[in-house]
């Protein structure tokens, strides 16, 4: 196989999107149990079967949406949208690691199995209908991304915390939110009005920006409520170093979305974090607090 259709082939599996299944190790940061090998095992083999099962699924999209994919400034560079791989080649692939992706969940509890059918139903759903309506979608995206945290937890057993699934589902739709305000600001500048394929036009972009900054802050309160609860108790030996963690979460995502406001953030802002720096200063910062609080 030559190195240019490996390079196609990688680039139509998306593999650059393959860290946001890293929130499947949330639960075992959470719970302190990094350092317990059997549940470290069952997270990596968790993580490869949401990699390969997203990447079939982006296939799957990908296929679907060509024709409108080619009349995008952007996504006309995708290898099935630009003619690169083949439809038939891209199906083979999709259906390949959609079977590899629920054979490698057999070692899994039953519940993940489970987990894993509904992400891929749901997807399916998503890129047929629901990624076309108004607000529907960017809740969607946000259940997608808990969705994952709720699968690592089954994976490795252990309780996802009704705290950390609220925590999430408003922070992930905040970024949604934001997801959608970097496409619309695209629009404005480009003077179109409506995007193409969802339900939203240029003049909600004020609207979705209250929404997303909101459902920021309110996740910062979730984790206000948690630090003062009783739960965080049982976890942490010095649970008052937690609330360092409020400034750092508060500063994280108003500058996101004061760089959204000025363009620089992309239409994916979960890439967008992987790759900036400050994200990765604040995270350490993060860390360190929670290390002290153990």
């Amino acid at each position: 196989m030559k190195q240019s259709l490996i390079v196609t082939v990688m680039h139509a599996l998306r593999v650059y999107q393959w860290p946001k299944n890293l929130l499947l190790f949330v639960p075992l940061f959470a719970a302190h149990e990094l350092t317990d090998q059997r549940k470290l095992s069952a997270g990596i083999v968790a993580f490869a079967c949401f990699c390969l099962a997203a990447s079939g699924l982006y296939l799957i999209n990908d296929i679907r949406d060509r024709e409108s994919d080619r009349k995008h400034e952007r996504k006309k560079h995708r290898p099935i949208a630009s003619g690169a791989l083949s439809v038939n080649a891209a199906l083979a692939t999709a259906v390949g690691c959609l079977l590899l992706a629920f054979s490698c969940s057999l070692a899994l509890p039953e519940k993940f199995q489970n987990y894993l059918l509904l992400y891929a139903l749901s997807s399916l759903l998503y890129s047929t209908y629901l990624k076309r309506l108004l607000v529907l979608d960017v809740i969607s995206l946000a259940l997608f991304y808990t969705l994952r945290i709720l699968a690592g937890g089954a994976a490795t057993d252990i309780r996802v915390s009704e705290w950390l699934v609220s925590f999430s589902l408003f922070l992930f739709m905040s970024l949604a939110c934001l997801k959608r305000f970097s496409e619309l600001r695209v629009l404005k500048s480009r003077s179109e009005v409506q995007a193409a394929g969802r339900g939203y036009s240029v003049q909600d972009t004020e609207a979705i920006s209250l929404f997303g900054g909101c459902s920021g802050y309110i996740a910062v309160a979730v984790l206000v409520l948690y630090i003062s609860s009783e739960e965080v108790k049982a976890l942490h030996r010095q649970p008052q170093f937690l609330w360092l963690v409020t400034p750092i979460a508060l500063y994280w995502i108003t500058r996101i979305w004061i760089l959204a406001f000025r363009g620089i953030v992309d239409d994916d802002p979960v890439i967008f974090a992987l790759r900036d720096k400050v994200t990765y200063v604040v995270a350490f910062a993060a860390t360190g607090v929670l290390y002290l609080a153990i």
